[in-house]
């Protein structure tokens, strides 16, 4: 693009150079001319003036819309083009950056509720592991009552047994301390008596 304007450019002022080249070799015999009265005063030193004025004006005129207005133009394009891609990449960027916001606002709201379900499951795992000991110590508790249930029972029972083997070596000892020989030998013969009768 900026080849195109400079060759549009040197294009226009080839011609603009032709066009001064041209005016000067029309106006170099009119004022060649000499006289006793100045040539731009008279009526053809006007008429000149004029036409040397629209002929410039006519031929700046012309490289203008010839030359100048197409790379104008070009370059408005161009320009207007930039502004374009400018508008289309400021609406993307607002885009991208509402996007953000957005996300960043969910992320927000994420880390709160995610807080919040720790805190729940926390609590809950506290209660859990709280039912949990209770329920343990419970076990525990039954556990060592039935413990000392059976070590009870299995003293009294140690209890009993010894209160009977002391009754019986109490008796005993006592057994035999009233049972004297004289007694021992009328048991004895009762004893022989009861036998004989019952064979007979």
């Amino acid at each position: 693009m900026t080849l195109q304007i400079t060759q549009q450019t040197r294009s226009a002022l080839r011609a603009l150079s032709v066009v001064f080249i041209f005016l000067a070799l029309v106006a170099v015999p009119v004022f060649a001319q000499e006289g006793d009265a100045s040539p731009a005063e008279s009526t053809t030193g006007w008429v000149f003036r004029w036409l040397n004025f629209a002929l410039v004006f006519g031929a700046i005129a012309y490289c203008i819309v010839k030359y100048a207005a197409p790379a104008f133009r070009a370059q408005a394009e161009e320009i207007s083009r930039k502004i374009a891609e400018g508008a289309r990449a400021r609406e993307a960027a607002e885009r991208q950056r509402r996007e953000i916001k957005a996300k960043l606002e969910g992320l927000e709201r994420e880390i709160q509720q995610l807080r919040v379900d720790a805190k729940r499951d926390a609590e809950a795992e506290a209660q859990r592991l709280r039912d949990l000991g209770r329920a343990e110590a419970e076990k525990i508790g039954l556990a060592a009552r039935a413990e000392i249930d059976a070590a009870g029972r299995a003293a009294r029972m140690e209890l009993k047994a010894l209160g009977a083997r002391l009754a019986v070596e109490r008796a005993e000892v006592l057994l035999r301390q009233e049972l004297a020989p004289k007694s021992e030998a009328a048991l004895i013969r009762t004893f022989i008596a009861e036998l004989e009768g019952s064979v007979n």
